[in-house]
């Protein structure tokens, strides 16, 4: 039986395909995206939607990974770039191929950190990439 939240060790995370913890790691931020809309506006769910886009795309998140890089450990350097230089079946839709593989490697980070349970780290990622202090 799978249980929601079940964390992974590292070892395993670290074998998985950098783009499976991209996949991961994009849901992870898609929902701290609208949790954070939902705690701090008051706004519709359409507005809401229009907010969250502006910020889940591959563009948004090329800049705040690019914001974040100095403050990422050498392992998630590591995962970061594995991601990025990885080999991807999609392609770029509405952003550039550099904005879209350094999406990728953002989400990856976010994916590897969430499956290991390290939920301080990521909150600390989150926070410090748009700005907040700790």
């Amino acid at each position: 039986m799978f249980k929601l939240g079940e964390k992974m060790d590292k070892i395993k995370a670290n074998n998985l395909s950098p783009v499976v913890l991209a996949f991961v790691g994009d849901a992870v931020y898609s929902l701290y995206v609208r949790e954070k809309l939902t705690f701090l506006s008051d706004s519709k769910p359409g507005e809401l939607n229009k907010l969250a886009t502006k910020e889940v795309n591959a563009t948004a998140q090329a800049e705040f990974i690019s914001a974040i890089l100095p403050h990422l450990t050498e392992e998630e350097l590591s995962i970061y770039k594995r991601a990025r230089n990885a080999k991807k079946v999609n392609k770029a839709k509405h952003a550039s191929v550099a904005d879209y593989n350094s999406a990728t490697g953002f989400e990856a980070v976010l994916g590897y950190l969430y499956l290991i349970g390290c939920d301080d780290r990521l909150n600390f990622i989150l926070n410090k990439g748009i700005g907040y202090e700790d």
